[in-house]
C-alpha cells in the first residue's frame, strides 16, 4: 500500500507542477502579448474558471498523497525515503501558502477591480510583474518538490 500511495504522490505532484509550469512557459507568455484590456479580461476569466473541478482534485492530491504515504507504515522505507518524500511534501505545501498568500489576493484584487473603475492599464501594472515573480517561485518551489518525491520512490 505504501509503494502505491508514493506513485500516486509522484503522478498528484507532478501534475500538478506541469500544470505551473506550463502556466509559467507558455499561458503566461501569451498572454504577456495581449492589449491591458484582453489581458486584464483573459486573467479575470481564467483566475474564475481554473480553481474548479480537476484542478482543485490534483491540487489537493499533491498535499493528500505524500501525506497518506507518509501515514501509511513501511517497515522497509529507508530514513533517505522517508526524508525525501516529507521535504517534498514541505515544499508542495510552500507552494500552496505561496499561492494563498500572494497569488490569490493579487486575482482577488483583479477581480475587484473592474467594481473600483480601475483602468485595465492600471489594474495590469499592479497584477502581472507580482503575479508572475510570485509564480515563478511556487513553480520553482513544487518542481523541487515534485523531484524530491520521485526521489523519495526511487530511495
Amino acid at each position: 500500500m505504501a509503494t502505491f500511495l508514493i506513485a500516486l504522490a509522484v503522478v498528484a505532484t507532478g501534475l500538478y507542477a506541469g500544470f505551473m509550469l506550463i502556466f509559467l512557459t507558455g499561458i503566461m507568455p501569451a498572454l504577456g502579448r495581449l492589449t491591458d484590456e484582453q489581458f486584464v479580461a483573459a486573467m479575470r476569466r481564467i483566475n474564475e474558471d481554473v480553481p474548479r473541478g480537476v484542478f482543485v482534485s490534483v491540487m489537493l492530491a499533491s498535499v493528500a498523497f505524500p501525506v497518506a504515504a507518509l501515514a501509511v507504515p513501511g517497515d522497509d522505507r529507508s530514513a533517505a525515503e522517508w526524508g525525501l518524500l516529507g521535504a517534498g511534501l514541505g515544499l508542495v505545501v510552500l507552494n500552496h501558502l505561496i499561492t494563498i498568500a500572494g497569488n490569490i489576493p493579487l486575482n482577488n484584487a483583479l477581480a475587484a477591480s473592474e467594481q473600483t473603475g480601475t483602468t485595465d492599464r492600471d489594474a495590469r501594472a499592479a497584477f502581472e510583474t507580482r503575479w508572475n515573480r510570485l509564480h515563478l517561485v511556487r513553480t520553482l518551489v513544487v518542481t523541487a518538490g515534485f523531484a524530491l518525491v520521485v526521489s523519495a520512490s526511487l530511495a
